[in-house]
């Protein structure tokens, strides 16, 4: 009698959150919204491929299922530490994409705007140009954040947005953010 009562107890708890609620507390299903590349780990360093050492090609992103109510995406590459990370002055942006559809869950390596999931709209990044420019940090070991946002709305077309305008855009419509973190330096600086 004691498991039956717990038995519901756990059923009408989880009914009262809600369908979504519940089927993840049923499922135990984590609800948390990732962000992950097959090029570097979490915190790790970025390799040399990626940056303006190497070829200065994108890396391939995965993301796990969004937060429910999810309508479009944008994303953020940016580098916190400019020019100097002992003495930061600037947050430097690296790609801006907006406007990538609901259903997509990843990203290929070396993207260009026709290997983009069909609707990605691009802005530009801090040297005034739409795209994917890697890492190339003056001095020291900078940091470089993944930022994608899981948006309730589509946006409208904002043409060519800067991170600033793109930002502004999102705002009170980010449901989720996945933030994924690489590391470089150039070698021998």
């Amino acid at each position: 009698m004691r498991f039956f009562r717990a038995l519901s107890f756990a059923v009408g708890a989880a009914c009262s959150q809600g369908p979504a609620a519940g089927t993840a507390a049923a499922s135990g299903a984590d609800m948390t919204f990732h962000l992950t590349s097959p090029s570097f780990a979490d915190g790790q360093p970025i390799p040399a491929r990626y940056t303006s050492d190497g070829e200065d090609v994108s890396p391939a992103l995965h993301w796990s299922d969004p937060p429910l109510g999810t309508r479009t995406f944008a994303l953020v590459v940016h580098d916190p530490d400019a020019p100097d990370p002992r003495a930061p002055k600037r947050d430097w942006v690296h790609w801006v994409l907006y406007e990538v559809p609901a259903d997509a869950r990843s990203l290929p390596e070396g993207a260009a705007l026709a290997d983009l999931p069909p609707g990605t709209r691009e802005g530009r990044n801090d040297w005034g140009e739409t795209g994917w420019r890697g890492p190339s940090p003056p001095i020291g070991r900078h940091r470089y954040f993944f930022e994608l946002h899981a948006l309730d709305r589509a946006l409208p077309e904002l043409t060519t947005p800067s991170r600033h305008d793109l930002e502004a855009a999102m705002k009170g419509h980010v449901v989720g953010t996945a933030t994924l973190v690489g590391t470089y330096a150039k070698a021998g600086r």
